[in-house]
């Protein structure tokens, strides 16, 4: 049996190589393994509320009051937070608030600015 990948266009199994690609005979594919592992990588997706695709140094806008655990403190909707990082875990978006300072944020409580 053949350790191929199946065809990512078709997902045909009677795939074969042809130098350096990787050829589909039913739909006439081609692709790379290079592109194949590029692909499959787990990059970290993080989406808003609103379902947009956030990335490292957006800027987000808070659509909701979150209290701040362990304090009196609120962060207010409609804070802006500048330059955020993505991470993995519940808490996926890192940041720092103006008069708040470092806190770990949810990503469904943030839209994109």
């Amino acid at each position: 049996m053949s350790d191929l990948p199946n065809c990512p266009m078709c997902n045909s199994a009677y795939t074969y190589e042809d130098g350096g690609l990787l050829v589909c005979p039913e739909c006439a594919h081609e692709w790379s393994r290079e592109a194949e592992g590029a692909a499959d990588s787990d990059a970290l997706v993080v989406k808003d509320a609103n379902g947009n695709l956030l990335a490292d140094g957006d800027s987000v806008t808070v659509i909701k009051d979150l209290k701040v655990k362990g304090s009196s403190l609120v962060v207010k909707v409609g804070t802006k937070v500048k330059n955020i990082r993505l991470v993995e875990g519940d808490h996926d978006i890192d940041c720092k608030i103006d008069g708040i300072g470092p806190m770990k944020l949810k990503s469904e409580f943030v839209r994109k600015a």
